[in-house]
């Protein structure tokens, strides 16, 4: 018997991918978290986190997906949301790990709509429990979050090295947003893979730039 818990990273972020983590076990191995001290991700410095991914991974059996910002704009334009691409890729998990129970932190308050459409897609007969804030309640749930963080951190990291981005990816960042804004401001368009796209900021800054393009354009004819 085993139970696993599924957790995600970067599902607000503008830029760079999210990234979702199973992360599985024995039962009686969950008061192995508890011990190396295993809470919820946000609660951690990232120096801890990466410690703790270490010791983590010699506990259970992790499965990671990861969504890069084209696909997710993708789903976007086939009327797919955030929360259903979560529920989609979270039944993936499960039918990859396939843990006797699963233990869900659930991206909206609709629980009941939300672990019906996971329960929808799996294969097995796996005991789904999805609650808010599961990070926080559950060390399976809390260690599967560790691990998405670090990865996520990791992805952003390599591409703050190619791009030279500023900020940490959210549009509630100042320093993130003052970066696209300057980067459109000498380029044709994003990079391919790093911004989402279908984000509300994004769209707000390329219709900007075309705008002036046109005012550009007829101030030249006159």
């Amino acid at each position: 018997m085993a139970i696993a818990g599924i957790d995600e990273a970067g599902k607000g972020c503008v830029l760079g991918p999210l990234v979702i983590v199973g992360f599985s076990i024995k039962p009686e191995d969950e008061k192995k978290l508890i011990k190396i001290g295993v809470r919820d991700s946000k609660e951690l410095t990232p120096e801890k986190r990466k410690k703790l991914a270490k010791k983590i991974e010699k506990i259970g059996d992790i499965a990671v997906l990861k969504v890069g910002p084209c696909k997710i704009d993708g789903y976007q334009k086939e009327g797919v949301n955030l929360n259903q691409l979560e529920a989609m890729k979270f039944s993936e998990i499960v039918n990859m790990l396939v843990p006797e129970k699963v233990y869900i932190d659930c991206p909206t308050r609709n629980i009941r709509k939300f672990s019906s459409f996971v329960k929808k897609m799996i294969k097995s007969k796996t005991e789904i429990i999805a609650e808010n804030f599961a990070d926080k309640k559950y060390p399976v749930v809390s260690a599967a979050s560790i691990i998405a963080k670090v990865i996520r951190d990791n992805e952003i990291e390599e591409l703050r090295k190619k791009y030279n981005f500023e900020g940490s990816g959210y549009t509630s960042d100042e320093r993130t947003v003052n970066w696209m804004k300057n980067w459109l401001k000498t380029n044709k368009d994003f990079p391919e893979g790093l911004v989402r796209k279908s984000w509300i900021t994004t769209e707000y800054m390329i219709a900007d730039k075309k705008q002036s393009r046109l005012s550009g354009f007829f101030k030249n004819r006159q």
